[in-house]
């Protein structure tokens, strides 16, 4: 398989904290693979380090060609919409500010990319205040691939969305996925997005990474893995291929 990206012998410290020691992961093109783990264990700080907002203390992040940190879209947990635009203004910035497009054709693929995840052009002229939570994160995946990149960085997609409303996202994003391409990586804590969405799971713990394919997941062991992914929603969930070994 194609390499994406690779995080190479990455160690965080903050303060006394230790955040990350010695942690490698291969991202393989296509896949869409999931970043877990418990509060304050460095899911976050993990993709910020991968899409290039910060440098990491110790190791580094290597992009494999075609992949470029110059060329990736990012959905951040809040939908990051500008309150001011309406929602067709925001999905065209990436276009207008970055890409220097016209405004006439920004408008048009912006429109395109709009209907591509599930919303009408009515909603475009709409402002992010009167549009619901589920929108929002639709109109932030549209402007996150506006430019057509093909690697994606989702940062908890499916916060304060109701179950239904989170149901749907995860659809939109394996869609999404199939008819571009894309590879995604995502930060999350739905047990159901994990088991829906993602080829892998990568689970940050102690400090390190535990990797995991969602087919043979019951190689793997920790106390910690063992209340999150074992219990009884977990094997619900994942079925048979979390059967805790007794």
């Amino acid at each position: 398989m194609h390499l994406c990206l690779s995080v190479q012998h990455l160690t965080t410290q903050f303060g006394q904290q230790h955040i990350h020691e010695d942690i490698s992961l291969d991202v393989f093109a296509g896949e869409i693979l999931g970043i877990v783990g418990g509060s304050g264990s460095g899911k976050s700080v993990l993709l910020k380090y991968m899409m290039g907002l910060h440098k990491p203390q110790k190791g580094k992040i290597t992009y494999h060609p075609p992949f470029s940190r110059n060329n990736i879209g990012v959905l951040f947990q809040s939908g990051g919409l500008i309150s001011s635009l309406t929602v067709l203004e925001n999905i065209m910035l990436p276009l207008v500010k970055t890409a220097h497009v016209n405004e006439t054709v920004a408008r048009e693929l912006a429109l395109l990319k709009l209907k591509t995840v599930g919303l009408d052009e009515s909603d475009g002229e709409k402002y992010p205040s009167l549009i619901s939570g589920g929108m929002v994160k639709r109109v932030g995946i549209a402007r996150a691939l506006i430019l057509d990149p093909p690697l994606l960085f989702l940062d908890e997609p499916t916060a304060g969305l109701d179950p239904i409303s989170a149901s749907d996202f995860d659809t939109l994003i394996l869609k999404l996925k199939k008819n571009f391409n894309l590879t995604v990586i995502m930060v999350t804590h739905d047990l159901d997005t994990l088991a829906k969405v993602c080829d892998r799971i990568a689970v940050i713990v102690d400090q390190k990474l535990i990797v995991m394919d969602k087919k043979h997941m019951n190689t793997q062991h920790h106390p910690w893995l063992d209340a999150y992914f074992y219990g009884d929603r977990g094997r619900r969930l994942f079925g048979q291929t979390v059967k805790k070994d007794v």
